[in-house]
């Protein structure tokens, strides 16, 4: 695969091309966004996938969702339907997507959960409904530019900032790194906890924000305890397990799992897989299997892995996070 990419290194100046010139005809007026009167967040990045959009927006979820009549808006990547969907008690992953359909299970009826592919599309379905949000929160939407979200939140992650980065298909970068200049707010994410000032001053530097862009950075905190649909069992009670990932990037959760000198074989497929009958055969023969939240939605419906199969939840800490709050609390008050 990365062989293939070198080989595509003259498509990249094409690629670029082409997507700066979209951009382009956005930033002059040529090609239209449509703004709205409620407050919109839109989360994405530039890269494509792994930066932690997920668990970034289920942290503005529990910020808000309080306070406000929120919903969420995604594309349902890979689902088995089409149009505007809503999730209710008979959605499944397949209808709305694995990831949404995670915000379904973690916060129910407290929130409305949406998927479209055509985000105006979903934005007017939304207002259109009774008890309609107040807030919507955008999920991978930074690159689809007919809707302008008031406040836009840019993740990057530790390991591969943006700015290291080429666009595709030799890189993984959706678009220039001058997109980046769209977004409110940029969120280092995927962090050391250790990470020390004079390293965040380096990377803030290479990130080139401007004066009205903030910086934050943060990294994942792992629970001690895992889940299952029935049960759980803490982390330091293993003995040994087998780790089933299809996300776009697992090695932070394997570099926590080897921190704890934990023994395990890794069966890694690649980011939103759809697992087939072969593959649950496979996973029957394992003794424990430990998965992602986004995997373990796809899973958890095979009755012959509900004993056996648990994921580990995560959360996002945000360092300096009472800023963070502040400024996208009086974003949404502005309203």
């Amino acid at each position: 695969m990365k062989i293939l990419r070198y080989i595509l290194f003259p498509v990249v100046p094409i690629y670029y091309l082409v997507t700066w010139l979209r951009n382009k005809l956005y930033d002059l007026g040529i090609k239209t966004s449509k703004s709205y009167n409620f407050p919109v967040i839109c989360v994405g990045n530039l890269s494509a996938g792994g930066t932690g959009k997920t668990p970034m927006i289920e942290y503005l979820i529990s910020l808000l969702k309080d306070e406000y009549n929120l919903a969420t808006l995604s594309r349902g990547y890979k689902r088995k339907s089409r149009g505007f969907q809503l999730a209710n008690e008979n959605t499944t992953a397949e209808s709305l997507g694995d990831e949404p359909f995670q915000f379904y299970n973690k916060f129910g009826n407290d929130i409305k959960v949406a998927v479209d592919e055509d985000r105006q599309h979903g934005i007017s379905s939304l207002s259109c409904l009774e008890n309609a949000p107040n807030l919507i929160l955008l999920d991978d939407a930074f690159q689809h530019r007919k809707v302008k979200a008031g406040f836009n939140i840019l993740l990057t992650t530790y390991n591969n900032p943006y700015y290291n980065d080429f666009v595709l298909p030799t890189g993984n970068l959706r678009e220039p790194k001058n997109g980046a200049k769209r977004a409110n707010v940029i969120i280092v994410t995927k962090c050391p906890k250790d990470i020390s000032e004079s390293e965040k001053e380096g990377v803030i530097k290479r990130l080139n924000a401007n004066e009205n862009q903030s910086v934050f950075f943060s990294y994942i905190e792992y629970s001690d305890t895992l889940v299952s649909a029935n049960s759980k069992i803490k982390i330091k009670d293993l003995s040994s397990f087998t780790l089933v990932t299809g996300i776009a990037n697992s090695k932070p959760l394997v570099d926590f799992l080897k921190a704890e000198n934990l023994k395990f074989e890794h069966l890694n497929f690649k980011d939103h897989h759809e697992f087939s009958q072969k593959d649950i055969e496979i996973l029957k023969t394992k003794a424990l299997i430990l998965t992602t939240e986004k995997d373990f939605m796809r899973l958890k419906h095979f009755d012959s892995l509900k004993d056996k199969l648990f994921y580990i939840p995560i959360t996002v800490v945000i360092d300096n996070e009472t800023k963070f709050n502040k400024i996208v609390e009086d974003f949404v008050a502005s309203f």
